[in-house]
């Protein structure tokens, strides 16, 4: 059934899409016709559709998420290695080298992506480097040829992930004044959490501890724990996990 809508709703609904298209996000009461009115919200829903975005709403907000490579708010990887890692870290492997920190930070709060709900308030920062330093040594005790046919498999050149985190140095890791041009660890994982900062996905607390923000917590539970959107990702990193317990 093909519904019309009155041109009231249609401009409604294009500034609100408008608003959330400019700055990512907008205030429940600045946009008060996405809430109560059903009709503006399909309409809105729409727009981000068309550019392949979903919205969420999460605490006193509301977002608008791309959810495919090809949206056009979607961040590049060109933009991200440019804006977030040194120059000698501005390769794709280094992307993937983020994401999987990412995964496995955000499973240190849903035990594994066990639970649908976090089993933690906050995580502190040595907490995640011992975890991914865990994951790490999991690879390392993989047949060289058996990574590489899971290469294949998942598309990850596990090899060199390994190979560049084991690379890393560790030594300094007790010292938290770093930052992205120090080559270690920790440094790498300060300029991660930088990245999930300026997307609004974890807060710092202090005393080298993060959070998760509400809107983190929607997205996790939406994407993250979807085989369609992870690729059977997570199976992998925490079937290892699983392994060495």
């Amino acid at each position: 059934m093909i519904m019309e809508y009155k041109i009231r709703e249609i401009m409604e609904a294009f500034d609100i899409y408008a608003r959330l298209a400019v700055k990512g996000y907008e205030d429940k009461e600045e946009i008060s016709g996405y809430i109560i009115d059903d009709r503006v919200r399909d309409l809105v829903d729409a727009f981000a559709h068309k550019v392949g975005c979903t919205i969420i709403t999460a605490g006193e907000c509301v977002y608008l998420v791309p959810i495919v490579v090809t949206s056009p708010f979607h961040i590049s990887n060109d933009e991200l290695k440019k804006k977030y890692l040194p120059a000698k870290q501005q390769k794709n492997l280094y992307i993937y080298l983020m994401y999987v920190t990412i995964i496995i930070l955000f499973g240190e709060f849903y035990d594994s992506y066990q639970s649908l709900e976090p089993t933690r308030d906050f995580i502190s920062m040595d907490i995640w480097l011992k975890e991914v330093n865990n994951f790490i040594a999991s690879l390392e005790e993989i047949d060289r040829d058996e990574l590489k046919e899971m290469e294949r498999d998942l598309e990850y050149n596990w090899v060199s992930i390994l190979e560049e985190w084991s690379a890393m140095d560790d030594v300094r890791e007790g010292v938290r004044a770093q930052d992205a041009r120090t080559n270690s660890r920790l440094s790498f994982l300060n300029t991660v959490k930088n990245f999930l900062q300026d997307q609004g996905l974890v807060n710092d607390i202090g005393n080298y501890e993060i959070e998760l923000t509400e809107k983190a917590k929607i997205i996790i539970q939406k994407y993250f724990m979807e085989y369609e959107f992870n690729r059977g990702i997570l199976d992998f990193i925490y079937g290892l996990e699983k392994e060495r317990r």
